[in-house]
């Protein structure tokens, strides 16, 4: 099983010890490309700050952002899964989880990034602020800059088993699974279920979808699931608690579509 994770906007600080070494992440092959963005980021940022901002899209407050990105390869690096925060790490809750499912999330989990394309949460990286939305002036929008190299490296890296894809749309665009990868790939969506007059009415809520998602993917580590197949997720997502409605592909090569339905937000 290979778990596709979108990163957070929020990063923990990179704190004190070694540098980003390129060389030791995850999907050698985007490496030339993670060399690519890195340098031209780093360029950006050492640069005009007002300029930097508006491409990163940052405000005043975060202009200590830039600074950070200008550091970046001379910045401490830790693995990648303590430095992702926000709402869906901390459900998932990486520090916590016990040996077992500890070394099935190291396994499994893959999280998608603007700058390095994607990471291991084992990988070492340093903390930095660069969206998949971000569009670099030279490299251009770094989801279809990352099309090509990710194209060549994910077929491998999703091997022959299950792809539960959890990212966001901006992330999910920059790798879509295609042919037989695609058929045993399941997509994930977090449905908040209330009624309202006598109808339900369903509805995407940002922060409990994220939470929803940390919560799911804990809950398959900690029962060590490895389902093979989108079938045999929705049967496992359903053993542990979850109503989940699932839809398969009409065509072959398509993926499945799953809804999480929650009635309570937390």
């Amino acid at each position: 099983m290979l778990v596709l994770l979108p990163p957070s906007e929020g990063k923990a600080a990179g704190g004190s010890g070694v540098p980003l070494e390129p060389r030791t992440l995850s999907l050698p092959g985007l490496a030339a490309a993670r060399a690519a963005v890195l340098e031209e980021l780093v360029d950006l940022c050492a640069g005009d700050e007002l300029k930097a901002r508006e491409v990163l899209g940052l405000s005043e407050g975060l202009r200590g952002e830039v600074a950070k990105n200008a550091g970046l390869r001379s910045a401490a690096a830790r693995p990648a899964g303590e430095i992702y925060t926000g709402v869906l790490y901390d459900a998932l809750g990486l520090a916590t989880l016990p040996p077992a499912a500890r070394a099935l999330a190291e396994d499994s989990l893959l999280v998608f990034s603007g700058l390095w394309g994607a990471v291991k949460i084992t990988d070492r990286i340093p903390s930095y602020r660069c969206s998949m939305g971000v569009k670099l002036p030279g490299l251009g929008a770094l989801n279809a800059y990352w099309r090509a190299p990710m194209a060549e490296a994910m077929p491998e890296a999703a091997g022959e088993g299950l792809v539960l894809d959890l990212r966001s749309s901006a992330y999910a665009s920059a790798w879509k699974p295609k042919g037989e990868t695609a058929g045993r790939t399941a997509t994930v969506r977090v449905l908040h279920s209330q009624i309202v007059d006598g109808v339900e009415k369903r509805s995407v809520v940002s922060h409990f979808n994220k939470h929803t998602k940390g919560v799911l993917v804990r809950d398959l580590l900690l029962a060590g699931t490895r389902p093979a197949s989108p079938a045999e997720l929705v049967t496992a997502l359903r053993d542990l608690g979850f109503t989940v409605e699932a839809q398969a592909p009409a065509k072959a090569a398509k993926a499945w579509s799953l809804d999480v339905v929650v009635k309570q937000i937390h």
